[in-house]
């Protein structure tokens, strides 16, 4: 599955078929333990969490979501409250050392709730130089469109539909990804859970065509919605998804999203990163 930058496609990761493993000191005659590519990827690729909400919109401080996304092992998350919650202030307390991880960044972020295509233009333009993480929360087919028309978004998140080849046609040529929401399976049963994993499914397989770039989100709203890596791509490849394609998702696509703007980093400890 073909995954874009700003100014062009980039390699998917692909495992060697070669036999790799770790030295383990200590062991009987120093042995070397294999490893699967799978558990090669997982040690060297960095992890993000792009749609994580906070105080003040939910229960739950930065702070607090940074020290347990830390433990999991992610190398960011992003904080993108649902406007009118403004994104992460600029200037926060210095954390103390041994409350997280200091490589993991925390990126200041937005998820934009519009009202119509004109409204989201608007909302676009005013808080697109404060984030490094633009997200617009979809749902209905014209605001979806109007998000994937626009290149200055990063991330169509609960697109609340089945798209359709234009507008995923639109994604790829945009860069603009596609999020797909494991909370939207997790936490529902029965038919809305069917319709849901519908719902995934359809839309990867029409992203997987267009080469469109997907990430892969927890949509947390507390500490205890976080999940690790390894579980959200596990989780992913029940729902339809490759180890790769989720692994990507996770990794490659958010890397990318980032590369896209500068990074001026504004908290130590945690770092959090606005354009």
């Amino acid at each position: 599955m073909p995954v874009w930058r700003a100014q062009g496609r980039i390699s998917n990761f692909a495992p060697r078929p070669h036999a790799v493993g770790l030295y383990q000191p200590g062991s009987p005659g120093n042995t070397i333990i294999p490893v699967t590519p799978i558990q090669m990827t997982m040690r060297t690729r960095k992890f993000y969490d792009f749609n994580v909400h906070s105080a003040p919109e939910f229960r739950d401080s930065p702070q607090e979501m940074a020290k347990v996304a830390s433990v999991y092992g992610y190398a960011g998350i992003a904080i993108t409250n649902h406007t009118p919650h403004p994104p992460h202030p600029p200037h926060t307390r210095q954390l103390p050392q041994d409350a997280c991880d200091s490589k993991l960044t925390v990126y200041s972020g937005v998820e934009i709730v519009a009202k119509n295509p004109h409204h989201l233009r608007q909302m676009i333009q005013k808080y697109r130089a404060e984030v490094s993480v633009l997200a617009v929360h979809g749902g209905s087919e014209k605001v979806n469109r109007a998000a994937l028309e626009t290149p200055a978004v990063d991330i169509l998140a609960h697109p609340g539909e089945r798209l359709n080849q234009v507008l995923m046609r639109l994604a790829s040529e945009n860069g603009v990804a596609i999020e797909f929401n494991l909370d939207s399976i997790i936490r529902v049963r029965g038919a809305q859970r069917v319709r849901s994993l519908t719902e995934f499914r359809h839309n990867l397989k029409l992203a997987r065509k267009y080469g469109a770039p997907v990430v892969l989100t927890s949509n947390a709203q507390s500490i205890y919605d976080l999940r690790a890596p390894r579980e959200m791509i596990a989780l992913a490849t029940i729902a339809g998804m490759t180890v790769d394609e989720a692994i990507t998702a996770l990794s490659t696509v958010p890397d990318a999203i980032i590369k896209q703007g500068s990074e001026n980093r504004i908290m130590d400890g945690v770092e959090i990163v606005s354009r």
